[in-house]
């Protein structure tokens, strides 16, 4: 699939997947079936360079971000405290 088959909410989805420090690529990839090249690709593509800069930096090397470099018992692809619901 390319990244330009995506409507506007399945892009900020994705960009926010991208940004969330405990969503791991794989977690995209099962989602929207996009390699880590490629959500690299498109979030060049949305963000300014700046933007782009600063969210390369942050998830370059981050054990978080590749589900084979996580701890074993961590088996959740967000933050557990994430998704809360409200009362």
């Amino acid at each position: 699939m390319t990244t330009d088959q995506f409507n506007a909410a399945d892009t900020s989805r994705i960009i926010e997947m991208a940004w969330e420090d405990r969503t791991p690529f794989e977690a995209i990839a099962a989602s929207y079936g996009l390699s880590e090249a490629q959500v690299i690709a498109l979030m060049r593509r949305q963000l300014k360079t700046s933007a782009f800069k600063r969210w390369r930096a942050r998830v370059s090397g981050r054990v978080t971000k590749h589900q084979s470099k996580r701890p074993k018992d961590i088996l959740r692809g967000y933050c557990s405290t994430q998704y809360k619901l409200r009362s």
